[in-house]
Order: C-alpha cells, then sequence, then structure tokens
C-alpha cells in the first residue's frame, strides 16, 4: 500500500541530484485553442522547480471538462495517477523511485504455525517491488533466509520471485 507519492528519477540542470519531489501542483497554459499542462516537481537537492509533460498543443474540446477541473484544483489523486503512466514516464524520460514510499499490511501471523500457508499477496497500486522483501517483512524473516527458503523449495510460486514485480502474486510456504 502506498504511503506517499514516489520520488522522481531526472537529472537535475542546476545541481548533482538526480531526484524531485512531486509538488502535486499543475500548471496550465491556454493559447487561444490550445493548451499545455504540466506537473510540477521540485529537486530534492537545490528546490528548483522543473515540469512534467501531459499535454501539449491539444485542442481544448479534445479534453475532458472533469480532467481539467482536477487540473486547475491541483488534484493529489491525478498527481497520483498521472506519475504511474507509462505514457508520461516514456515522454518526460523519468523513473519513479518508490524507496519509503509504500507499507505492508498483514492480517497477523497467526497461521505461522501450520504446516502449510497459502498466502496471497495483492497491491493496492502498482509498486514495483522485489517479492522475497516483502515476504521477508511479512513473515519477519532476513532475505537471505526467504532465499534459502526458495532455493530448499519450501516457498513456492506461479511467479518467478527474483526481480522485481508490481502486480498481485500467491505463494506457498511449507514448514
Amino acid at each position: 500500500m502506498p504511503t506517499c507519492l514516489p520520488l522522481v528519477r531526472r537529472r537535475c540542470h542546476s545541481c548533482a541530484s538526480e531526484l524531485f519531489r512531486p509538488s502535486g501542483k499543475f500548471r496550465v497554459n491556454a493559447n487561444h485553442k490550445l493548451i499545455d499542462a504540466w506537473l510540477l516537481v521540485l529537486c530534492t537537492g537545490c528546490g528548483v522547480t522543473a515540469k512534467l509533460t501531459l499535454l501539449e498543443r491539444v485542442t481544448v474540446r479534445s479534453i475532458r471538462p472533469e480532467l481539467l477541473d482536477l487540473l486547475h484544483h491541483n488534484d493529489p489523486g491525478l498527481t497520483a495517477a498521472l506519475l504511474q503512466d507509462p505514457v508520461v514516464q516514456r515522454r518526460n524520460r523519468i523513473a519513479l523511485d518508490w524507496d519509503d514510499a509504500w507499507r505492508l499490511d498483514t492480517d497477523g501471523s497467526e497461521h505461522l504455525d501450520r504446516e502449510t500457508i497459502d498466502v496471497a499477496v495483492r497491491f493496492a497500486a502498482r509498486i514495483p517491488v522485489r517479492p522475497v522483501r516483502l515476504i521477508a517483512d511479512g513473515l519477519g524473516l532476513s532475505r537471505a533466509e526467504v532465499d534459502r527458503l526458495i532455493t530448499e523449495g519450501k516457498i513456492v510460486s506461479a511467479v518467478r520471485l527474483s526481480g522485481k514485480l508490481s502486480g498481485d502474486f500467491t505463494f506457498t510456504l511449507k514448514r
């Protein structure tokens, strides 16, 4: 579950920093019947403002009125959605840094004494996380211990547990 907006990985032109913090504010500019819109981000090093292009020279009539209202009112939900949009990320050549921007909610550990445990992991947002880290945090184990259990075949899943995932998955823990 996300706890805050992720940082934006992009090189700052004023300092050596590569991280920007989303301000949650939009800049909308209209020129006759054409409109431009940007999401403003602030450098974590020097505080300089950069713009992430959302709309560029688009006719006003082609934009949904609800979207335009959300842009004008600096909607935080729209900020989160647009940051995760692959088109926006590709257009602006950015990546998201989700470190310390999410938390793991578990139902508790009352079932850990069973011989076999089936666990379903559901993502509240598309946050790329290493499954080994999720399993280690959820079960209170070290990552090395989880890696050992995977190697021994005591943690089994239909998906590959190495690398990063951002979608729901299930795994089985055998004691």
